[in-house]
């Protein structure tokens, strides 16, 4: 079994897709909207690993995000090496999203960066 995609609510649809194709060679799918409920959504492509759904409705609740809490906190993306890692750090840093930690090797051996992406939500960014 494999995770096809997962799906996150966002305030600015377009602003979510232009972060994650600039930043992550995303390739985006057609738009599709549901006039009846107001759902609009782009499926994301990241070569051969899981889809992201980004969607967005008029009725959304939008409530704080700590950084520890419970539930989903973070998308993962494999850079393919340590420079890489630097690379895509030092670029968001530079677009003006936080860096929360890193670059650098966690306890566990990975080398990586954590930031806080598009509407709070924290990307790690690994080898």
């Amino acid at each position: 079994m494999k995770v096809e995609h997962i799906a996150l609510y966002v305030r600015d649809l377009e602003g979510a897709r232009e972060f994650f194709t600039r930043f992550f060679g995303a390739e985006a799918g057609e738009a599709y909207h549901n006039p009846r409920t107001g759902l609009k959504t782009y499926f994301l492509s990241f070569g051969d690993g899981a889809r992201v759904e980004i969607m967005s409705r008029p009725e959304m609740e939008d409530r704080e995000k700590g950084l520890m809490r419970t539930g989903y906190i973070h998308l993962a993306f494999s850079a393919g090496s340590r420079e890489a890692v630097d690379r895509l750090t030092e670029e968001l840093a530079g677009a003006g999203y936080e860096v929360l930690s890193g670059p650098r090797v966690t306890g566990d051996g990975y080398y990586e960066s954590c930031v806080l992406g598009f509407e709070d939500n924290q990307i790690e960014i690994t080898v």
